[in-house]
């Protein structure tokens, strides 16, 4: 059995360009997921960890998070689409198709 079930990752990295996630509040909404998973009992051993990562080379398609192991790429715009991630993903196992990249 895996240390956790599953791992959120937000890219929060700005490249030299201008093209960054952490423009469109990345960080922030990394900080909320985090909260939210500990709020709702799924945060650790067994659960969820929501991570922060560096580049994950899909700038444009920005903002970007990924759930691992099944390899989902999302993009979101505001706390509301990261709740939906939260409670449709990493609480139900359910991929939300409509923030899916």
């Amino acid at each position: 059995m895996p240390y956790y079930q599953r791992h959120l990752f937000f890219c929060t990295n700005c490249r030299e360009d201008g093209n960054c996630c952490a423009n469109y509040g990345a960080s922030e909404m990394r900080d909320y997921a985090k909260r939210r998973s500990k709020e709702l009992g799924i945060a650790g051993k067994g659960g969820v960890r929501v991570n922060v990562a560096g580049c994950l080379d899909r700038c444009n398609e920005g903002p970007v998070a990924v759930v691992y192991p099944e390899g989902v790429w999302y993009t979101y715009v505001d706390e509301e689409d990261v709740e939906e991630i939260v409670q449709e993903h990493l609480v139900h196992g359910r991929v939300v198709d409509r923030l899916r990249i």
